[in-house]
């Protein structure tokens, strides 16, 4: 293989490669007549990104990826020629050069399965930087480490749980299609991240995938099961508050200062206002109160600060909704004014001290 490449496009390729892939993983490099492709290797993982190259002689080699990445972040030239000599592939330079091992090409993992469907780019990414900060971040079952991902017809939706609160995203797909699989949730979010344009949503046996102009991933999927909107209880809505989300999030962060260990802040409803409370022994007490309308009943839900800014995170600049459930049931948060990509956030409340 002997191909030439601009530094800066390849080196953005390779690094998008390596954010997707574990520790350790191997690129391959594939050089033909259309450019240069990286590829990950990986069992049940497929990565693929393009770069444009010209092409002295066709090839493929596979590589360690980390080093890789690290020595074309460093390089400060336009171009950087890629040439296999012997059992290393060469990085050359006018003034340098670098050479790694090359290693085995098993272990690839299969073509990506079909395209079922299509969605917009930055909706997709907008809604799964919600639902995916839902998902466990480590936990003895795959089921809420996932984001279960739902199609059918012309709508797509978008679940994710860690037990202590759920979110579910629904936005419309630029074509119908039908699918329903569990992905791991950080693979998704990355991919979602580097995805530009409109996304293909790929579908087949045990696998799922996303692709865009230049880029694809493809995993193996988990077990959806029983994760559901609709084993969480949400016909008990008793009262129901509405103000600006930014504003009880500047709130919450003060009032929070004051909360003991487990920051558990309570919101106490009134007739047109709503009252944080919290209370630390060694530091005091706090309380704030702001505006609101309120309809139903009045109640005094108690909830982790940190959970309940997270919830609040993804209604920034608009009003919300929360809609207070008896007893341990969950709250419900809405947009007021839902846009493009329909956002439900459900939240457990803690018992208080």
């Amino acid at each position: 293989m002997d191909v030439t490449a601009p530094a800066h496009r390849l080196s953005a390729a390779v690094s998008a490669a390596s954010r997707l892939l574990p520790a350790r993983a191997g690129l391959r490099l594939a050089a033909d007549a259309a450019g240069l492709t990286v590829a990950g290797v990986a069992s049940d993982l497929a990565v693929r990104f393009g770069c444009p190259a010209t092409t002295h002689t066709d090839g493929s080699v596979v590589i360690p990826a980390a080093p890789l990445a690290e020595t074309l972040k460093v390089l400060d030239t336009e171009l950087v020629r890629l040439v296999v000599e012997g059992t290393r592939l060469a990085l050359r330079l006018d003034n340098a050069r670098f050479a790694l091992p090359l290693l085995s090409e098993s272990g690839l993992a299969p073509d990506p399965p079909a395209q079922v469907s299509e969605v917009d780019g930055a909706a997709f990414a907008s809604a799964l930087r919600v639902v995916a900060g839902t998902a466990a971040k480590d936990d003895p079952l795959p089921l809420f480490t996932g984001v279960r991902v739902q199609a059918a017809g012309d709508r797509l939706t978008l679940t994710a749980s860690d037990r202590y609160r759920m979110a579910v995203a629904r936005l419309p797909l630029s074509s119908p299609g039908n699918l329903d699989v569990l992905v791991p949730a950080a693979l998704l979010s990355e991919a979602a991240r580097q995805a530009r344009g409109k996304v293909g949503l790929h579908v087949g046996p045990g696998r799922f995938g996303v692709s865009w102009h230049g880029g694809l991933v493809a995993t193996a999927v988990l077990d959806a099961g029983f994760l559901s909107e609709d084993s969480i209880p949400s016909g008990t809505v008793d009262t129901t508050v509405s103000l600006q989300a930014d504003a009880l999030v500047a709130a919450v962060r003060r009032v929070g200062v004051y909360a003991e260990d487990r920051r558990v802040l309570t919101l106490e409803v009134g007739d047109t206002q709503v009252r944080l409370a919290s209370a630390r022994q060694d530091t005091g007490e706090a309380e704030e109160t702001l505006k609101a309308d309120v309809s139903g009943g009045r109640t005094s839900p108690s909830f982790q600060a940190r959970y309940l800014l997270d919830a609040l995170a993804a209604f920034a600049g608009e009003r919300v909704v929360l809609s207070i459930q008896p007893g341990m049931r969950a709250c419900i948060l809405r947009a007021a004014e839902p846009g493009e990509v329909e956002l439900t956030y459900y939240l457990m409340p803690m018992l208080p001290r």
